[in-house]
This record gives structure tokens, sequence and C-alpha cells, in this order.
């Protein structure tokens, strides 16, 4: 499988990471645990099969918009399979714009059922993960709030890239030259 990720400027990422250290620190599930070298914040915008010509045709253009300005909203909290606990961003219209043609580009040449209906437009939430577990309910406890430093006011999503959940390999999406 291949995720579509947007990374974030480096004062923007700097916040995270240090929520990150905060939320470790005080003995909670935090993404600071995930040690490997590929592991930096971002946002998911879709994940796919792999990565055809045609895909990548289109997330060229996409890459070309970048960098793209944003605003966080705050903290929130998902119970799927997995306790999520994020930053939320503000999804306003040019963030929408961004990921549906993120979503068209990589539904244009895989099977339907191969993709995250999350993903979807209209479906898909914003955020910046934090901290993930499958222990039910980790993130309910009030003062997790208070560990935590404000998220930033706003920020710049800057680099478009790809990960390969099989081989481990990132991938940055350039824009078409």
């Amino acid at each position: 499988m291949r995720t579509v990720e947007i990374l974030l400027d480096e004062a923007a990422e700097l916040a995270v990471r240090e929520a990150w250290r905060r939320l470790a620190d005080a003995g909670l599930p935090s993404q600071a645990r995930h040690r490997s070298p590929t592991n930096s914040p971002h946002l998911t915008l879709a994940t796919c099969p792999e990565l055809t010509a045609p895909i990548r045709w289109e997330l060229a253009e996409v890459a070309a918009s970048l960098p793209l300005p944003v605003r966080f909203t705050g903290l929130v909290r998902f119970e799927r399979p997995t306790s999520v606990l994020a930053w939320a961003l503000d999804l306003d219209s040019a963030l929408a714009c961004l990921q549906r043609r993120v979503w068209e580009a990589v539904a244009s040449d895989s099977p339907p059922e191969t993709l995250n209906p999350l993903h979807e437009p209209g479906r898909w939430s914003p955020h910046i993960t934090l901290g993930r577990t499958r222990r039910a309910g980790a993130f309910t406890d009030r003062r997790v709030s208070e560990l935590l430093p404000a998220p930033p006011l706003s920020a710049r999503l800057t680099t478009l890239r790809s990960y390969d959940t099989r081989s481990g390999a990132l991938e940055v999406l350039e824009p078409r030259p």
C-alpha cells in the first residue's frame, strides 16, 4: 500500500514533535515512540495500492500547488479500531480542494475496494496524529490536553510524499519540471 502524505513547515513540525515528547514523557501513547527514520509529522491525504503513471502525473500537479497555508483548530480524539489523539486542521476550501485532487488521482487508477473510505472527500478529517494505540479510550482523561503545548495557530503544508508500507521506502513527489 502507498500513502500520499504532506509534510508541515519546520516550525509546525517542531511543535508536533514537542507534543509527541510530552505524551511520551507522561507515559502515554505517542508517535515519538516510532523510531523509524521515516516517522515525521504529516497529514495523510489518501492511500492506494500503487502509484501508477497516471496517478503520478496528477500528483505532480498537486505538488506544484504547494506550499499551502493551513490553520490548526485544536485537539481531537478518534475511536476507530484504534484510539487516536491528534491536532485537527481547518478544512477550508483550499485544503478540501487539494485533498479532493489527491483522492481523484488515486481513485482514477485504483480498484475502488482498495481505497480507504475515510479518505473520501466529505468523510476525510484532516489531522496530525500525536498518539495512537489499540487500547480503547486511552486519551479520554481530561488532563491529556493540559500536558500538551497549544498547537500552532497556522502552518504551511510544504512537501508531498509517499510511503510504501511494504518496502518502508519514502518518496518525495515532485512537481513536473
